[in-house]
Order: C-alpha cells, then sequence, then structure tokens
C-alpha cells in the first residue's frame, strides 16, 4: 500500500518515533511515505537521523521527507499526525508560574485550568493555520490525528472552523483499563469496557469480565489495592462520591475540579509524591524540561542504542497506527476516540468534542449510541464543557472578554480566584505569551498599560504546596535509563506506582 503520513511536530522525540514504529509494525505499510515537519530544525534533524536509522536496521527503503517547511510536508498527505506544543517549554512555564502567584496550583496545566486555557489559545491559533495548509496541499480526503493538547479544544476549533475532518487522540482510556483489570486480578484483555465522556474526563460506566459486571465493587477494589489507595486518592474519592471512575491520572483529575487543590494546605492530602503525575506540582513541565534536555545531550548514545524493533510485539496501545490500518485494510479496530457529539452521549451538549467508543474498518469511523451518561459525571463534564466553549470562541475571534470568562468558569481557577485576580492573571499570561498570541494583539497592548499603570493586586512568591526541583543532566546521568525512558515516552505518566510512601 502506498500512502503519505506527515508528521507535524516531529521534532518531539517520544511520539514521532514511537508512532513511526507503530506504523511500521503493519506489514502493508512498508511502502508508504512518511514526512517529518517541525519549526525547530535541530530537533527534527535529530528526530529524523535517529528515526531513519530504525527504518534502515528493520531492512526498509522508506526515505524519511524532513522538512521545516509545512506545506512541503503536507503536500499530497493523506494522514496527518499532529503532536506540536505551541510556544514550546518556555510558554509552558508561564502556563505553571504565573497562576501560582494567584494560588492556582496545577500538576500539568494543558487540558483545563488556567494553564491548559492558555495553551489553547496558542494551539487553535496554529491548529487554524495547519488546517489551511492541509484544505490547500494535502489529500482532499486527508484525516487529521490529533494528539495535541489541550485534546477537546483544538479539536473542536478543527472540526467547527478549520475544515478539516479531526480525530482526537489519547491514552488517558487504556490506563484506567489496566487498573480496573489489576483491582481485580485480571487480564486487561479479560475485561471490557465502556467509557465515555470528554477527555480526560471520560468515566467508566461499564466493566463487565464473563458477562459479570465489575463496577459495584470497584470503590472497594480500589481502596484495598496497595498502590492505588496511595496513588489514586482524588480519582477513588470522585468514585465514592459520584459512583463511577475517571480516566484521568490523579494530577490530572485534582485540577479539573474545584475541590482537591484549592487550599494549599490541603494538597498533600490528596497526591503522592511517588511519580509527578500523581499530583507534583508542575510536575508534567518538570519531566518535559528534562526529558528534552537529556536527549539533546544524549543524542550521540541514541544513536549507538539499538534501533526501534517494527513488530507486532513491540507496537504501542496509542490509537493512530490502528485506525489507519483500520481504513487502510479493513481490519476492524475499536477504541475510543475524540469526535464531535452529535448525539453520542445524549445529555451532552451536541457541538461538544466527546470521547467514547468507535469502531474503524474500510468503511470509515463509525461511533455507536451511548445514551444518557450517569447524571453526576454528566454534570462534571458540562462545566468542563462550558469552560472548553468560551475558551475555544476566544481563541478563533481573540476575544479576550470570553477568554477572561472562561478563566471565571474554571473550576480551580474559580475556586481559588475573585474576578479582579482573575482578570489580573489573564492580563499577566496574555502579556507573557504575546509571542504566540497574534489574534489578541489589541487585548495584549491594553493589558500591557494596565500592568503598568500600578495599583496591582499583590500576589506573592509561591512555588507551589508539591514543586520538585529539575534534575540537572549530571544527575540524570546517575540513571541513564530512567532518563531514556522519560525522554523516549510520548507517555510520561505510564508508570504510575509510587515509589516513596
Amino acid at each position: 500500500m502506498s500512502f503519505k503520513v506527515a508528521f507535524i511536530g516531529a521534532g518531539s522525540i517520544g511520539f514521532t518515533r514511537g508512532l513511526l514504529r507503530d506504523l511500521l509494525a503493519v506489514p502493508e505499510f512498508h511502502n508508504m511515505e512518511v514526512a517529518f515537519t517541525d519549526i525547530n530544525s535541530h530537533n527534527l534533524d535529530m528526530v529524523t537521523e535517529l528515526c531513519q536509522r530504525d527504518i534502515q536496521e528493520n531492512g526498509l527503503s522508506i526515505q524519511i521527507q524532513s522538512s521545516t517547511d509545512r506545506r512541503v510536508a503536507l503536500q499530497g498527505a493523506k494522514y496527518v499526525l499532529c503532536t506540536i506544543r505551541v510556544g514550546g517549554l518556555e510558554a509552558f512555564a508561564t502556563d505553571v508560574d504565573i497562576p501560582l502567584k494567584y494560588g492556582v496550583d496545577q500538576c500539568v496545566g494543558d487540558t483545563l485550568c488556567a494553564g491548559g486555557i492558555m495553551y489553547g489559545q496558542r494551539g487553535i491559533a496554529e491548529m487554524l493555520q495547519i488546517c489551511e495548509d492541509i484544505r490547500e496541499v494535502a489529500a482532499s480526503d486527508a484525516l487529521l490525528l490529533n494528539y495535541a493538547n489541550p485534546m477537546a479544544m483544538l479539536t473542536w476549533a478543527c472540526n467547527k472552523y478549520g475544515g478539516v475532518r479531526t480525530i482526537g487522540l489519547c491514552h488517558g482510556v487504556q490506563h484506567g483499563h489496566h487498573q480496573i483489570a489489576d483491582v481485580y486480578g485480571l487480564d486487561k484483555k479479560d475485561v471490557d469496557i465502556i467509557c465515555a465522556g470528554i477527555n480526560h474526563q471520560t468515566w467508566y460506566i461499564q466493566a463487565t469480565h464473563e458477562g459479570k459486571d465489575l463496577t459495584a465493587g470497584l470503590l472497594e477494589a480500589f481502596e484495598n489495592h496497595t498502590e492505588y489507595a496511595r496513588t489514586e486518592k482524588v480519582r477513588i474519592d470522585m468514585l465514592r462520591r459520584f459512583g463511577y471512575y475517571s480516566t484521568e491520572s490523579n494530577g490530572h483529575l485534582s485540577e479539573y475540579v474545584p475541590w482537591y487543590r484549592k487550599r494549599a494546605s490541603e494538597i498533600q492530602d490528596w497526591i503522592d509524591m511517588g511519580s509527578w503525575i500523581n499530583g507534583e506540582t508542575g510536575g508534567y513541565l518538570r519531566v518535559c524540561t528534562e526529558g528534552r534536555r537529556w536527549f539533546e545531550t544524549d543524542f550521540p548514545n541514541w544513536m549507538r542504542d539499538p534501533a526501534f524493533v517494527y513488530s507486532s510485539e513491540k507496537r504501542s496501545e496509542e490509537h493512530g497506527s490502528y485506525i489507519i490500518e483500520g481504513l487502510e485494510t479493513g481490519r476492524i479496530y475499536r477504541g475510543h476516540f475524540n469526535v464531535v457529539n452529535k448525539g453520542v452521549i445524549s445529555n451532552l451538549p451536541d457541538d461538544a468534542i466527546i470521547e467514547a467508543p468507535g469502531y474503524v474498518d474500510r468503511n470509515g469511523i463509525s461511533m455507536p449510541l451511548v445514551g444518557d451518561l450517569p447524571l453526576g459525571p454528566a454534570a462534571v463534564c458540562n462545566v468542563s464543557i462550558s469552560v472548553q466553549r468560551l475558551a475555544v470562541e476566544a481563541a478563533v475571534h481573540g476575544d479576550d472578554k470570553l477568554l477572561r470568562q472562561a478563566f471565571m468558569m474554571d473550576p480551580l481557577v474559580g475556586a481559588v480566584c475573585n474576578p479582579k485576580e482573575i482578570w489580573q492573571m489573564v492580563d499577566e499570561m496574555l502579556v507573557a505569551q504575546e509571542a504566540w498570541l497574534p489574534q489578541y494583539s489589541s487585548a495584549i497592548a491594553e493589558a500591557k498599560q494596565r500592568l503598568a499603570a500600578g495599583k496591582l493586586i499583590p500576589t506573592r512568591d509561591y512555588e507551589g504546596a508539591a514543586r520538585v526541583k529539575v534534575k540537572s543532566v549530571e544527575e540524570m546521568q546517575l540513571d541513564r535509563e530512567a532518563a531514556n525512558k522519560n525522554a523516549g515516552e510520548a507517555d510520561k505518566g505510564k508508570d504510575r506506582a509510587a515509589t516513596t510512601a
């Protein structure tokens, strides 16, 4: 089979190398075309060199087309995989650090809350430019598979305003599926699930083993699990109060709702410091920073390490390659995908991006009707959807009033800050991220004037309730295996076990 796959944001070593391995584990795809593009030529060159070495070591003749010109990479592409982080680590740091001045303590800050909303403002502006390029130079039926966060917001904007068929993909459902099987001492393949909601707030509304319902005993099973009772306290409490287990990690989930990170003195009660994803302040920023520094320093050794093996046994659980395989070969694949709702979940808005079970074969991507979510989980999702809708419309139209309203409606920001604090925080974040927010030029000019005029609300020099220092390269060299894993994994929260009490 011959078709072209373009990777946008290919300088992301974890996603790019892993997704390419997944695709080339499919024997029929050994003649496909591959194009990489990234705005960072240095990162792009390193990842291209490493992936080209993998291809050659697997005996394939594919020659990666690598270019900093996105339109060149997209030319004729049938599938586009997007893993961009607009603003890179520089902007990401402001997503975490500026809200901390106002007491908003985030673990990740890439989906909801202050950081996720601003990440969406940067990402949506760029995604609409990407969609324009896809419409003009890619294949007429090109499919955009978006891995970039904030998943729901970006996928929403692409489908509503970008004019490109876009599916959002995430690995959160797979992780929780593993956990549910684990608490019952079962293998994941033997536990069937239906998981539905919105990205990072998807709910396991059904779990069965050999026809037996597992949901009724799930709370007790998690409470009695030696590891998860320590590492998933927020998720277990949500299960206790809402009746269903939620997909996202302890740290992620804690920043989407108003109850677990609103008081600095209580945050430690709900998190675990054995792994960043269990709730560490700015944890994802830290591990991303360490991973980038390590890859850039240790790259020559990566070229000497064994190449990736392209085989079914080494294939990951990321949905992207299986979707393309289903569409191209007709093999049926069942996964959980982020799509425009259109009635799939009947008590969530039709225009929202929902995450729900879907099937793929040569006829396309089919989304069966889920029906109503339980009322409690639906209420949690609907609050977040309101924030997402405001944030999408703000980003598309450069409307800072809608942006401020998104901050006001955000559960954690609203639990911690009053309106005047929110207005000033938004001013600070707009100014700090000016380079990546062209749609807000007028609003940023006005924000600069307000900040320069004085009479500002006092803020504090606050590192957060659970901040960990970024490791130096020298410290990472003491455990090269761990450093390699962090840098090389797309999913940096795959290993969530607590290593400390």
